[in-house]
């Protein structure tokens, strides 16, 4: 069952929406796991929960083959994972866990919403079981596209509040990236290109992190095919 969700933000109190899909065999009583998926930039809430693509189709048809509650929010549009955002994804998930039932929280995202499961990861991994990001990034300071955006997001440029852009770049925060991650990159994206998360995947190995899969697909551009964005989705359900 698939509603259009609305609630009150705590942030400042504009009304944020978010689609939400209850499984099949959903019944109160009983625990589900939760999984968010970020939306990318230029798109919003309805981007994981109808549109035709490869990352969309497989969290839908993960969410649907695992019993998830499936949860897709609109964040603040081409937030990158701002204050705002931010609060709304906590908003989001506490108000899930006093609703229903609920055990794991997963987070997954492509391209914005790759980058922002991984930034939202390191500033609430108490909150998160699991991460999976599809041709994300790691480093939004070191990043150089889409900045008006992130300027109005985070409220300043990386030279006026660098510590806004560290605070979400995970690169710097391996440590607290104590879930289960999945990361799928491709060589050829300029968009959202994958050195961070590759050098991201190196530390983690380093430290001895022991659920760690990341797909790197060299002569991909900005694109994730089905098989690989499924297929990190099942490594965490497997090892949350």
């Amino acid at each position: 069952m698939m509603t259009d969700d609305s609630f009150v933000s705590e942030f400042d109190g504009t009304e944020q929406k978010y689609v939400l899909f209850l499984p099949e065999s959903f019944e109160p009583g009983v625990v589900h796991d939760v999984l968010i998926a970020l939306h990318g930039a230029g798109s919003d809430r309805w981007q994981f929960a109808t549109q035709e693509g490869n990352e969309f189709q497989a969290a839908r048809d993960i969410a649907a083959e695992h019993s998830l509650i499936y949860v897709s929010p609109d964040y603040r549009g081409p937030s990158w994972m701002g204050p705002s955002a931010e609060a709304d994804v906590v908003q989001i998930i506490t108000e899930l866990k006093a609703a229903y039932r609920v055990s794991r929280v997963l987070l997954c995202g492509s391209s914005m919403g790759g980058a922002c499961s991984l930034a939202f990861a390191v500033l609430h991994p108490e909150l998160i079981d699991g991460v999976a990001s599809t041709n994300g990034l790691a480093n939004f300071l070191e990043y150089e596209n889409f900045q008006d955006a992130m300027k109005e997001s985070y409220g300043g440029g990386k030279a006026e509040i660098p510590l806004e852009y560290k605070h979400r770049s995970a690169e710097y925060w391996p440590e607290k990236l104590t879930m289960p991650i999945g990361m799928a990159v491709s060589g050829k994206d300029t968009i959202v290109p994958p050195d961070s998360v590759l050098r991201l995947a190196k530390v983690l190995e380093t430290i001895g992190h022991p659920n760690v899969k990341l797909l790197y697909r060299p002569d991909m551009g900005h694109e994730t095919s089905y098989a690989d964005a499924k297929a990190i989705l099942e490594f965490i359900i497997e090892k949350s």
